[in-house]
């Protein structure tokens, strides 16, 4: 399994301005423009996020109208891994060798390309919690932030069309473990046998298409998800969930209705998860996506649940 992180996601958006300060006030770092003229933006660790008109001319075909992810890109290694993937990618729909980076086209329709990584690691200072017999903070509060700082791009959610075949895709191909399935739903696929729950969720729904659902961020912990939440409801952006936690991964989330597409979530405290896991079956339910969530997120001047009629 030689794929190791997610390098860049390219989106083309219907209002490029509403884009750009979405992903500005989200808290990615303006990396000026790529050589295709198109806005980036980057997380901690270098990963990137580039954005452009529908139109523009550098960008793939899209797997569903509107504004929404074009190519995802992901990471391997070393050299020797690139090649390995050239031999098991080459007969793939839209495959082409770039010298230094692949690309094809997955069963679900989104362009997929591989290149040796670039990601930098990236330490941050986290302060511990206090739980009953595990004392680690001391003499110390927990922090409040005031906005995020996505250390990474931590996973993709996809709508499929043809579950079978696009998990197939990412399993036997790219060398994807299964975490946990949702009996003939959906599937929580990553990257290696050892690391984070899911860098890929893939999910059949009987009355939605293929598309994206939405995008997930790393963060530091809890705090800082309640304090990038409070930050996007400062600046105007809608909730779509969230502060809430996943039972099937234990993330806490925060997800952030996005017009570039789908939602943008800011995350923390998945499992982790090594050879030793058997992936769990279970049915889609609203129990074991959300242990419990925030509809409409939190009012950053009240600290209180959003009004509905907000």
């Amino acid at each position: 399994m030689s794929i190791v992180g997610i390098e860049e996601l390219e989106f083309g958006v219907e209002d490029l301005d509403a884009a750009k300060r979405f992903l500005e006030d989200f808290g990615l770092s303006a990396a000026g423009s790529d050589a295709q003229g198109r806005d980036v933006f980057e997380t901690l660790d270098g990963a990137r996020l580039s954005v452009a008109g529908v139109d523009h001319p550098s960008l793939p075909s899209a797997f569903e109208e509107g504004s929404t992810l074009r190519r995802m890109t992901w990471g391997v290694a070393d050299g020797e891994a690139l090649e390995a993937l050239k031999a098991r990618l080459a007969d793939q729909p839209g495959y082409v060798d770039q010298g230094d980076a692949i690309q094809c086209t997955d069963p679900n329709g989104m362009t997929v390309r591989i290149r040796v990584t670039g990601l930098r690691d990236v330490q941050l200072e986290v302060t511990p919690i206090n739980q009953w017999g595990d004392m680690r903070r001391v003499d110390a509060p927990s922090p409040v932030y005031e906005r995020a700082t996505p250390a990474s791009i931590g996973h993709a959610v996809f709508f499929v069309d043809d579950l079978e075949a696009t998990e197939a895709f990412y399993r036997d191909t790219l060398g994807f473990a299964v975490s946990d399935r949702y009996t003939d739903r959906g599937v929580f696929l990553r990257m290696q046998a050892r690391g984070g729950h899911h860098n890929l969720f893939l999910l059949k729904l009987p009355h939605r298409g293929r598309g994206l659902n939405h995008v997930a961020f790393t963060v530091r912990d809890i705090h800082e998800v309640i304090g990038g939440g409070l930050a996007m409801n400062r600046k105007q952006w809608s909730t779509f969930l969230g502060p809430g936690r996943h039972p099937v991964s234990s993330a806490y989330f925060w997800y952030v209705n996005s017009p570039l597409g789908g939602a943008f979530e800011y995350y923390t405290n998945e499992d982790y998860l090594t050879e030793a896991w058997q992936a769990r079956e279970m049915q889609h339910s609203l129990a074991s996506f959300t242990e419990w969530a925030i509809e409409g997120g939190i009012d950053a001047e009240t600290r209180r649940q959003k009004k509905s009629e907000a």
